[in-house]
């Protein structure tokens, strides 16, 4: 009898352990057979959509750089193409950052954003040591390094980017924003004489301190505080009390103070619906000052009337709503600020460049992104677009 309890006890054992056996058999292989689904970067398309409307920018840039330059290149420097050689070299230079950016994870970018910051910071500065720094005009704005001309405020705007989305993405600090905003505003707008920039990058900021979910109440002490800084800057300065006058009237002195924007709006108004054609306007031909760079618009006007010109704006306005779609879609805090940071820096500056060639501000002294001369604008505006492709493709979904 106790045998056969004994034996009873051992088979009942042995079928639970065979009956475990086979159901963790079993277990592994389903789960070998099941992939978790993969969310990196490389698993990801890229978003062709943002992708190609930058290359269209980019491209007719690169046109109207060259239209706009022959007679200016030859006059001054004996070479036509002086000005279109050099922006195809940044272009280069810039897509190939953009096509690194896109396949470097965004996330990485936190561990570089102070000393980011730092080094922008250190290259505002560098600006006023003579041999290094390049002066205009009476403004400190740029720097010469190994035989090329960089603005270190379009360096900043990409930095200041970055580092606000790295510290604001879990509560938002109003003495980090308070010094860096006086810092840098202070550098660029008054020592550097570029209040366009300083305009544009104290908008961004504000834009991401928004973001952020920072206390309604700090915006209205801010923008008294804003208004009172604007006002200062602008009656201190003779010369931005004149822009003010052209501005308000730009037909009070065509031969002095509002010569530049009255020469631009006789462009754009030469232009008509139609435009002119490719090549031939009659302002680009020493009428307009910069005209390659802050200006270039009023050339895109003359040639190719009303209706290029909104075209031209409905495929910047495109990339904007792209770039807030990515935002969106950006699957954590720190993607949502950047991406939302680097779109309204974009946005901000194409809105203040057009405003001020349709005399609805003062002239700023502010680029057309992917569209005006310069390089180290066009790098910076390339390497924020390589930064929302990789968060795009990291985005909760492609669409």
């Amino acid at each position: 009898m106790r045998r056969l309890r004994s034996l009873n006890s051992y088979n009942l054992s042995k079928a639970k352990i065979s009956s475990s056996a086979y159901n963790l058999s079993k277990a592994k292989i389903s789960s070998s057979a099941y992939t978790a689904p993969r969310t990196t970067s490389q698993n990801r398309k890229l978003d062709f959509t943002l992708l190609g409307t930058v290359i269209l920018l980019v491209t007719f840039g690169l046109l109207m750089v060259y239209d706009a330059s022959q007679f200016e290149a030859f006059r001054d420097l004996g070479d036509k193409y002086y000005f279109f050689k050099s922006q195809v070299m940044w272009v280069i230079l810039g897509f190939l950052s953009l096509g690194f950016f896109s396949f470097f994870d965004y996330h990485r970018l936190q561990r570089f954003a102070l000393p980011l910051m730092g080094v922008s910071l250190f290259l505002l500065f560098l600006v006023f040591i003579p041999g290094l720094g390049v002066s205009a005009g009476g403004a400190h704005r740029w720097l010469r390094i190994l035989g090329m001309t960089i603005q270190p405020a379009e360096i900043i705007k990409l930095a200041s980017v970055i580092f606000f989305a790295t510290y604001f993405q879990e509560k938002t600090r109003s003495d980090v924003f308070l010094i860096v905003l006086g810092v840098v505003g202070a550098t660029v707008g008054v020592l550097q004489k570029d209040l366009g920039s300083a305009i544009v990058f104290s908008m961004v900021a504000f834009g991401i301190y928004f973001l952020a979910n920072a206390p309604l109440i700090h915006f209205g002490a801010l923008f008294i505080g804003g208004i009172i800084s604007f006002i200062g800057l602008i009656l201190v300065a003779p010369y931005r009390m004149k822009r003010i006058s052209a501005f308000l009237d730009p037909f009070a002195d065509p031969q002095g103070f509002s010569y530049h924007i009255s020469q631009v709006l006789i462009a754009l108004g030469s232009g008509g619906f139609w435009g002119l054609g490719v090549g031939q306007s009659r302002q680009k031909f020493a009428y307009i000052p910069e005209v390659t760079t802050d200006s270039i618009f009023s050339v895109v006007g003359e040639e190719f009337g009303f209706l290029g010109s909104v075209l031209l704006i409905s495929l910047i306005g495109f990339l904007i709503w792209r770039g807030f779609k990515v935002s969106e879609n950006a699957h954590d805090n720190f993607g949502r600020l950047l991406a939302a940071g680097l779109t309204i820096w974009l946005g901000v500056q194409a809105v203040v460049n057009l405003a001020a060639m349709v005399s609805l501000i003062p002239l700023t002294g502010v680029p057309l992104p992917f569209i005006s001369y310069g390089g180290s604008a066009l790098l910076a505006n390339l390497v924020a677009v390589g930064i929302l492709l990789n968060i795009s493709k990291q985005g909760n979904n492609n669409r």
